[in-house]
């Protein structure tokens, strides 16, 4: 677990870099007051105002901060050390309250509970195992709490992601316990970044509900969509509100699902 775990801090120290300078994230306009929260997070996670919010893999917190300015008292953590310290001194940049620590989510002791906690967008990948998670969750929200997870749907990672034909295949197994090891030259956010080695997982919906559920928390909520916030196969095309979507012609399967869950 540590060497997956390490392999992956690497790779996100390396690429954030890229990322703070890259249009995908687009730094200048959330300084100038964008705000990066979509419109499924928006519903699930609801009114923040004056409510105590724990941020999980939260990368240099576009969205930590975009919490703090809808009137959460936001904390992001992250185990990249590159990425909190950028979303600290971009908080401090624009005078802005959001807290951020460096953290394992498999391991994260804060030692305080949160109203809501809230994770999203390409996190449950770079996870060996849910079991700790799910108790980290646990450990940290406030009896009655809220805990929101939207993220690609797992069936999603069962495609040939590398095939520019726009024909389907299946290449990766979604049972399969072990790690797919890969070489990454730049990232989503920056092709032109460094090589890179990552360590990824696929988790069935599974056992995403059933580490919750292990876990003490109760699912208040289901949700599975046909869209995404991100293009994760070429042929994929984007609709008018910014989400991409399989053409019109593919056969329809989920892309993205969210979890709603309490104590």
């Amino acid at each position: 677990m540590s060497d997956f775990i390490d392999t992956n801090r690497s790779h996100w120290n390396a690429v954030t870099p890229g990322h703070l300078t890259s249009e995908f994230y687009d730094v200048d306009s959330f300084k100038a007051g964008r705000d990066t929260i979509d419109a499924v997070e928006e519903e699930l996670v609801g009114d923040v105002a004056d409510r105590t919010l724990l941020h999980l893999q939260c990368h240099f917190g576009l969205d930590t901060m975009s919490w703090t300015r809808r009137g959460a008292v936001a904390t992001g953590v992250d185990f990249s050390e590159v990425a909190i310290q950028a979303a600290t001194d971009l908080a401090s940049t624009l005078s802005l309250n959001t807290r951020f620590k460096v953290g394992d989510v498999l391991d994260l002791r804060l030692e305080e509970e949160f109203d809501i906690v809230f994770t999203s967008h390409g996190v449950l990948g770079w996870l060996p195992d849910l079991r700790p998670w799910g108790e980290t969750v646990a450990r940290h929200l406030k009896p009655h709490g809220r805990f929101v997870l939207v993220d690609s749907h797992p069936v999603l990672w069962t495609f040939d992601d590398e095939r520019t034909d726009g024909k389907m295949s299946l290449r990766y197994d979604y049972f399969s316990r072990e790690a797919m090891a890969f070489e990454e030259t730049g990232s989503y956010a920056n092709p032109d970044g460094p090589v890179t080695n990552t360590l990824e997982r696929i988790h069935p919906l599974q056992e995403v509900l059933g580490s919750l559920i292990e876990a003490g928390l109760t699912i208040t909520g289901f949700h599975e969509y046909d869209h995404l916030a991100w293009q994760a196969l070429p042929h994929m095309v984007q609709d008018g509100e910014g989400w991409w979507r399989l053409p019109p012609d593919s056969p329809a399967f989920p892309l993205m699902f969210a979890v709603t869950a309490t104590l």
